[in-house]
Formats: C-alpha cells, structure tokens, sequence
C-alpha cells in the first residue's frame, strides 16, 4: 500500500501544469491526427462487412476534429505566451520537419468531411471541404519549401544523423494532391479541371523530391547502419510517400476520363486513367520492399528495447496511406491479392493504432511527452511564479532532509557560494 500511495505522489510531481505543456508543446504532436484520422478513413473502405464498424470510423474522425482544434489552440499559445522560444524551432534540424504533420492532419479532416459529413450535415460538409482544402494545399506548398530551405540555410545535418524525418515536410503536397482528387467529384465541371490539374501538380511538387530523399536514407543506412533506437519507429516514414504517391495516381486517374473529356480531351483522360494503375501498382511493390524492411528493424528493435516517444506514431500513418492506396487498386482492378491485403494492413493499423494511443494518453496525463529538444539550454526563461513552484515541490520530495533544506534556503546568496 506504501510503495501505491509513493507511485501516487510520484505521479502527482511529474504531472506539468498547463503553462509548460503550452511551453512545451511542439507541432509533433499532429501526428496523432494523422494517424487518428488515416484509421477512421482506412476502416470506412475496410472490405469486410463488420457491424458498428461505420459508426466506428465515423466516431474517430469526429474525435480526430477535437484532438487537431486542441493541438491548434495549444500550439497557438505557444506562439502567443513564448513568441522567443518558439521561434527557435526553424533553427531545430528534427522538430522543424513536423510543420509538414499539420496540414496532413488537416488533410485527414478534409477526406472526412467527403467520407462522413454529408450523412451527418448534408451538403454543407462539400463546402468546408472545399474551404478547407485550398487551406492545406497552400499550408503544404509552404512546407515543402520552406522547411528545405531552413535545412539548407540555418540549420545543421549530417548524413549519419539523418532520418526518415527528411521526408514529413516534403510528403505534405502529395497528400493535398490527393485529398483535392476526393473534391474533385463534387465540383463543377471548369473547377474540377483546375483542382485535377492542380492535383497533378502538388503530386509533382511532392513525389520525385521525397524519393531523392529516400535514395540518400539507403545511402545513409549502407554506411552508418541503423539510427538510434529513440527514433528507430521513423523507419515506417519511409512508406508515407510512397503509399500516398500510389493513392494520389490512382485517384486523380479515376476522376482524370469524365474531367478531361468535359474539357474535349477524352483521350488525354483515358492515358492518366492507365498511368494512375500502372503507376500506382508501381509504387505499390516498391512500398511492400520497405514495408517488409520496416517490420524486419522494428523487430531488430524492440529486441533491444524500443523507447516509446510521440515518433511511434510513425507505425501509424504511413501504414494507413499505404492501407488506402491498397483499397484503391482493389477497387480500380477488383484484383483479390489487394483486397486481401488491404484487409491484413488495416487489420495491423488497428492494432497499432490501439497501442500507441494508450502509450501517448498514459505519457500525455503523466506530462513527460510535452517536451520541446529546441528549448534545452533555455529553462531559466521560465514565470518566476512557476519556478518557485517547482523548487517547493523539490523540497517537499525529501522529507528525510527538510530541516537541512530550510536553513540552507534561508542562507543569504552570498553565502551559498
């Protein structure tokens, strides 16, 4: 009973209050809606026929619209309370990457509101889609530019310490490139055009970049070896891309023949419809290479001891785009080796969906995931009212040495030297 009430009270001072987890509080975070958000999408499409199951994936996607307001209000207050610390984050070589995570969350949202609003809102879901959408399109330009830039210009890299990090900031426009080919079907026949268009573009902006990059990550991994363990679930990263690159071909195919031929192009439609399916099957196996490489280091890993941090969310997301460019071969080529597969993927996304959501809620009410590596070296900028806080909690942990504690608390500064 003791060794409970110690476990409690333990439990009680590692808590941190609300002021330093907005301090703390990084854009990492929206990785959860990323994952949260690709579940809820990837069991809406599940091939079997599961009761409860659409009440189910509609149910995550309204919580995943909570979890991204809170994770926005939070973050906004970062910004607003510690606009000095904040700012040191674009000179951070890791944190820095996860800007991309916020419109990919967004993105989430958008194929929702398509999948699951008009059932519960009506048409007016089309319309904040479509609001939305153009939102995440431009938050996803942003970062596929301007973080690269800050790598090039501010920030320090190495190939040895390099990760499949590299790769969030960059993946943002092909997942807009594929959420505006889900718009596409409920526009007027000229915008359909431009957003198809445009689709094709943030694809192209996206897709050839983040496969340079995985070049350099074989590269990195032949003359270094495995990263740290801290980071060792980044390995499923490398199937985000990949995975969103097939489904974004094989939807703006599906849409390219009726779009086009509104436009007197019928046969320039019929290409992209072929180009979507070759492409994306394509793509397929060379993501199924990386797949089976991420489970053979996971398994290398955990072995070892894999910490749990925020970056186990990365068995999340990747696994879920990779999950939906799967259900969409399925249903374009009525192929049984993709529905079969796509059935065991979002079975193991559940899987891992529900661990790591324990995992994250148990570190998110004991506070040790708000931490924010750019901030190191900063803690005297902290509220005086908040720093003597934690020197009473200090003292009250030693019971044994209070007496001690207090005369040497009351000695004048010039003392204690």
């Amino acid at each position: 009973m003791a060794h409970v009430l110690e476990i409690a009270v333990a439990a009680r001072h590692e808590r941190k209050p609300l002021v330093e987890i907005v301090r703390n509080f990084t854009p990492n975070w929206f990785t959860v809606t990323m994952g949260t958000g690709g579940l809820a999408l990837a069991l809406n499409q599940f091939p079997l026929a599961v009761a409860g199951l659409a009440a189910l994936s509609t149910g995550l996607w309204l919580a995943n619209i909570v979890l991204f307001a809170v994770f926005a209000g939070l973050y906004t207050a970062h910004w607003t309370l510690f606009p000095r610390e904040a700012r040191l984050i674009f000179d951070h070589p890791v944190m820095s990457m996860f800007f991309g995570a916020i419109p990919m969350g967004l993105a989430t949202i958008v194929n929702g509101f398509l999948a699951f609003g008009p059932p519960l809102i009506g048409d007016i879901a089309i319309s904040i889609a479509h609001a939305l959408w153009w939102v995440d399109a431009a938050m996803s330009l942003a970062c596929g530019l301007v973080v690269p830039y800050f790598m090039f210009t501010r920030q320090q890299h190495s190939l040895e310490k390099m990760t499949a990090v590299w790769l969030i900031p960059v993946v943002a426009a092909e997942v807009a490139a594929a959420s505006g080919a889900l718009l596409v079907p409920h526009l007027s026949a000229a915008e359909a055009f431009a957003v198809l268009m445009l689709g094709y573009g943030l694809w192209a902006y996206s897709v050839p970049l983040a496969m340079s990059i995985l070049v350099l990550l074989v590269l990195r991994l032949v003359l270094h070896k495995l990263p740290d363990r801290d980071v060792g679930a980044s390995a499923w990263l490398a199937l985000g891309p990949i995975g969103t690159g097939a489904l974004g071909l094989v939807l703006l195919g599906t849409d390219a023949p009726a779009v086009f031929a509104a436009q007197g192009l019928a046969g320039v439609g019929d290409v992209a419809f072929g180009l979507g399916v070759i492409g994306g099957t394509v793509l397929w196996g060379y993501g199924a290479w990386w797949l089976l490489l991420a489970a053979l280091k996971t398994v290398r890993y955990l072995r070892a001891g894999l910490p749990f941090n925020l970056g186990w969310w990365a068995f999340t997301f990747p696994l879920a785009v990779y999950s939906l460019a799967t259900l969409a071969l399925a249903h374009v080529t009525h192929l049984a080796l993709f529905s079969v597969a796509s059935t065991i993927l979002v079975a193991c996304l559940s899987l891992f969906w529900i661990v790591v959501t324990v995992g994250t809620a148990h570190g998110a009410w004991r506070g040790h995931l708000f931490v924010a590596p750019y901030l190191k070296g900063n803690n005297a900028v902290r509220n005086s009212w908040h720093g003597q806080s934690r020197q009473r909690e200090s003292a009250d942990q030693s019971t044994s040495s209070a007496s001690v504690r207090g005369e040497w608390m009351r000695t004048p500064p010039i003392s204690r030297s």
